[in-house]
């Protein structure tokens, strides 16, 4: 294993007129935090997003020769969803779901432009947002799920699960992972005051996540968090460093096992967790359960090069696709199909590629490719097409790729890690 030694990151003079960049910061902190809000449309994230368009090109913005594999790949893919619809386009809600995945390509590229320039300043103003929004839509879930809000409950939760201020719970918890990294990397390598902040925002963003029920959103949290620290400690530079992220891991640990304890001592929780924790759902197994719907759907998507449209696979089944994958296939056809699986697995490689690359910003890398990861890995078992904080870590994961293979032009030298 590699990487580049930290000081020879001299990190790209900025060239922004300082007041511009302060507002650029801004924008990009909104933008985080507004992804939190989505039980409304057009939500602020998408407000904001559309205002850091129309301020980061006319303020400038650069599109690197990085970044014309993975333009192709989305309009290519987009076109294939856009030619497979084209005898369902007298339906307002399949022109809704065509023009919403143009615009999530739109944002894809948008965050790898902007993420990589000024990359520390603009991916660490991006983590804040992020954080303080899953804090205020995990407030706002537990509020909901413990009536503590009057009128709450209906509002902020659905089936008995929090789903705060999202639509879902399952995309409430999902959003909330990357932010959860975030906070538990400054519970392990902060100084104790941060530290303490960090590890009550992460208890708040925990206790959500828990609530929420979703299964493959408590997987993902527990392995990304996992293969987070391993990686952390894999790229410490000194034995007390690592030793810190052992210690306040195991801490950590026994705090949430304590945490889940007191939960579970409460029948409204207990009796929930339960039944959600249960690998014998009816909706997953049979002949059209959730995998049983993926064997049927792909064998099906053989047969049909257009595909059936978006939104038509309830039509031939009882549910939705409920694998990103196979929804491809379904929605654009062999074209669509093709793209996308290859868009997601290109990514994760060069995102492997910069594990061990030394960078200012590694410590927010390695919880961004964590938690791409994780929900590459959940998109097998749900529809995460538009979901907005997905693309948003696709485009970001393409900035840290570029920006690394700049600096590799400047001939840097590579060398061992040493863990001694």
């Amino acid at each position: 294993m590699t990487y580049i030694t930290a000081n020879a990151y001299a990190h790209p003079a900025a060239t922004t007129p300082p007041g511009i960049a302060a507002i650029q910061r801004s924008l990009l902190w909104l933008i985080g935090m507004g992804g939190a809000i989505v039980f409304i449309e057009p939500s602020p994230y998408e407000l904001a997003t559309l205002t850091g368009m129309v301020v980061f090109f006319a303020t400038g913005l650069r599109m690197r020769p990085m970044f014309v594999p993975l333009l192709v790949l989305l309009i290519v893919m987009n076109l294939g969803y856009t030619i497979c619809s084209a005898y369902l386009l007298d339906k307002s809600e399949i022109v809704n779901w065509i023009l919403t995945s143009w615009y999530m390509a739109v944002t894809v590229v948008f965050f790898a432009m902007v993420l990589s320039e000024n990359t520390e300043a603009r991916l660490d103003a991006l983590r804040r947002g992020l954080i303080v929004g899953a804090v205020i839509a995990s407030l706002a879930g537990v509020a909901g799920y413990f009536h503590l809000v009057p009128g709450g409950y209906d509002l902020l939760t659905l089936y008995g699960r929090a789903r705060g201020t999202f639509k879902d719970p399952n995309v409430l918890a999902a959003f909330l992972i990357l932010p959860a990294l975030f906070t538990l990397q400054s519970v392990v390598t902060d100084r104790f005051w941060k530290s303490a902040r960090s590890a009550i925002a992460l208890g708040i963003i925990a206790l959500a996540v828990l609530l929420a029920f979703s299964r493959a959103s408590w997987g993902q949290f527990a392995g990304c968090s996992a293969l987070m620290l391993i990686l952390m400690y894999l790229t410490s530079e000194t034995r007390p460093q690592r030793r810190r992220i052992v210690l306040t891991t195991l801490a950590a640990a026994v705090a949430a096992i304590l945490m889940l304890a007191v939960l579970l001592s409460m029948s409204s929780v207990s009796d929930l967790f339960e039944q959600r924790a249960s690998f014998n759902q009816t909706y997953d197994s049979g002949r059209f359960g959730r995998f049983g719907r993926h064997v049927l759907g792909f064998q099906m998507a053989l047969d049909l090069p257009l595909g059936i449209g978006p939104l038509q696979f309830t039509k031939f089944f009882p549910e939705d696709t409920h694998n990103s994958f196979l929804n491809a296939f379904m929605s654009g056809g062999w074209i669509a199909g093709v793209c996308f699986p290859a868009l997601v697995f290109i990514t994760v490689a060069m995102g492997f590629k910069l594990v061990f690359v030394r960078v200012p910003w590694q410590r927010m890398y390695l919880a961004l490719f964590s938690a791409f990861l994780g929900t590459v890995g959940e998109a097998f078992i749900i529809d995460v097409d538009h979901w907005r904080h997905f693309w948003m870590m696709l485009g970001a994961m393409w900035a840290m790729y570029a920006v690394a293979y700049a600096y590799r032009r400047n001939g840097l030298q590579v060398v061992e890690p040493s863990l001694t």
